[in-house]
C-alpha cells in the first residue's frame, strides 16, 4: 500500500499544477494588461480633470473644479477657433483625396497576383513607417526643388501623403473579404467596370473604407510634424496653436480644446463602430 501511494496523488498533484498555471497565468497577463490599461488612460484622464480648473494656469491636481476654461475656449478665444476651423478644413479635404485615391490603389492592388502588387503596398505603406518628421522634411524639399512656397495647398498636400496609408490598409482588409465570385458574377451578367464597382464592390468594401477614412481624417487633425515644415503664417493648425500656449503660458485652455477633442472623438468612436464596425478593420 505504502508503494502505491504516491501513484493515488498524481492526478491531484496534476490538477493542482494546472490551477498554478491558470492562476499565474491570469495574474501576469492580468496585471500586464491592466497596467497597459492605466497608461493609456491616465492621460486622458488628466487632461480632462485639469481642463476643469479653477486655478489661472494649468495644473493638477485642481485646487477647484469649474467650467470657467470651456466658457473661456468658445467665447473668447477667437485665435483657438480659428485654428480649429483649419484643421479641419485641411482634415475634411486630405480625408476625400485620400480615400478616392486609396480606394483606387487598394482595387488595383487587391486584384492583381503580380510581384509588383506586394512592392506598390509596401511603398505606399511607407509614410506610416518612416518617422514623421522625415516625411515633412522631404516633402518641404521636394516643394523647394519644384519652386511651390509653403500654403494651405502644401498643407492639405501634405495630410494626403499621412491619410493615404490609413484607407489603403482597411479598404485592402475589407476587399480581401469579398469573395471574387461575386465580381466575376457581375461581368458575367454583363456589368462594366464602373458598374460592378458601384454595384458590387464599393457597397461591400465601404465598411473598410468608412473606416480608414476616419482613422486618416484623425491622423491628419492631430498631426503635428507634417504642419510644421508645410504650413505658412496664414494657416496655423490647431496641435500647433496649442502647443504654442503650452510652452509660453501653460493655458488651461489647452487642456480644455483636448478635452472637447477627447470627447468629441470618443463620440466619433462609438458612431464609427455602430456604422462601419471600426475596430474590425483596425486590428
Amino acid at each position: 500500500m505504502s508503494s502505491a501511494s504516491p501513484l493515488f496523488g498524481l492526478p491531484a498533484r496534476a490538477s493542482l499544477c494546472a490551477r498554478i498555471d491558470r492562476w499565474s497565468y491570469a495574474v501576469v497577463i492580468g496585471g500586464l494588461g491592466g497596467t497597459a490599461i492605466v497608461l493609456l488612460a491616465a492621460p486622458t484622464l488628466i487632461v480632462l480633470v485639469a481642463s476643469l480648473t479653477s486655478a489661472e494656469t494649468l495644473r493638477f491636481p485642481p485646487p477647484g473644479l469649474s467650467p470657467r476654461w470651456y466658457e473661456a475656449l468658445l467665447f473668447s478665444s477667437p485665435e483657438i477657433v480659428a485654428a480649429a476651423l483649419v484643421s479641419l478644413k485641411v482634415a475634411a479635404a486630405a480625408t476625400v483625396a485620400a480615400v478616392v485615391l486609396a480606394t483606387s490603389a487598394a482595387i488595383g492592388i487587391a486584384s492583381s497576383k503580380a510581384g509588383w502588387a506586394r512592392v506598390a503596398d509596401t511603398v505606399l505603406m511607407s509614410p506610416v513607417l518612416l518617422p514623421a518628421l522625415s516625411v515633412g522634411l522631404g516633402l518641404l524639399l521636394t516643394f523647394n526643388l519644384l519652386n511651390i512656397g509653403v500654403s494651405l495647398g502644401t498643407l492639405i498636400i501634405g495630410h494626403i501623403v499621412i491619410c493615404f496609408p490609413f484607407v489603403l490598409r482597411t479598404t485592402l482588409a475589407s476587399l480581401a473579404q469579398i469573395p471574387p465570385a461575386f465580381e466575376e458574377a457581375a461581368r458575367d451578367l454583363g456589368a462594366g467596370g464602373w458598374q460592378t464597382f458601384a454595384n458590387v464592390t464599393f457597397p461591400l468594401a465601404r465598411g473598410g473604407i468608412a473606416a480608414g477614412a476616419f482613422i486618416g481624417f484623425m491622423a491628419s487633425f492631430d498631426n503635428v510634424a507634417i504642419s510644421l515644415f508645410l504650413a505658412d503664417a496664414r494657416s496655423e493648425v490647431l496641435p500647433i496653436r496649442l502647443w504654442d500656449l503650452i510652452e509660453s503660458v501653460l493655458d488651461v485652455r489647452a487642456a480644455a480644446a483636448s478635452g472637447v477633442l477627447i470627447v468629441a472623438t470618443v463620440g466619433l468612436m462609438i458612431v464609427m463602430e455602430r456604422v462601419a464596425g471600426l475596430s474590425r478593420y483596425v486590428r
